[in-house]
């Protein structure tokens, strides 16, 4: 599959700044977490797989948390399809999505739990969510060692 290229040399410099990590959406569930005295690590590898991570990683219970971006992870709600250079762009978004459903199915038969968020949620009710599968995987860890 032949991809072409951004549409201008503009456009390459603007993606090129697009923050991959410590985005705003990441920061405020982190802090909503580490105030409830949940320890995470952060950007962590995926094991297996070059070149992807994971945004919040609670590595002994094996619990995943990505929160993706609207516009480069395809939200249903809020995706956006440029109209110059309609075709590169939709490769790439296609490709961005393939990739996260790759991830997530390499995470689930390695005994992850994923947990994918869109950055427009309320940071709270992630918070909230992330919490509860943690401490459930705690829970189901502490239960297999009995």
């Amino acid at each position: 599959m032949s991809i072409a290229k951004p549409s201008s040399p503009s456009v390459s410099a603007r993606m090129s700044r697009q923050a991959r990590r410590d985005t705003a959406p990441e920061v405020a569930v982190r802090k909503l977490l580490h105030a409830s005295g949940y320890r995470y690590r952060l950007n962590e590898r995926v094991p297996a797989m070059s070149r992807r991570t994971i945004d919040i990683a609670f590595t002994r219970v094996k619990v995943a948390v990505f929160l993706d971006g609207c516009f480069w992870h395809g939200c249903p709600e809020h995706a956006t399809q440029p109209k110059v250079n309609a075709g590169w762009w939709r490769q790439k978004l296609d490709r961005n999505m393939a990739r996260d459903l790759e991830t997530t199915e390499h995470l689930h038969a390695a005994g992850w739990t994923v947990l994918r968020f869109w950055e427009h949620e309320s940071a709270a009710k992630v918070a909230l969510q992330v919490a509860q599968a943690v401490d459930r995987a705690r829970s189901n860890r502490a239960e297999r060692r009995e």
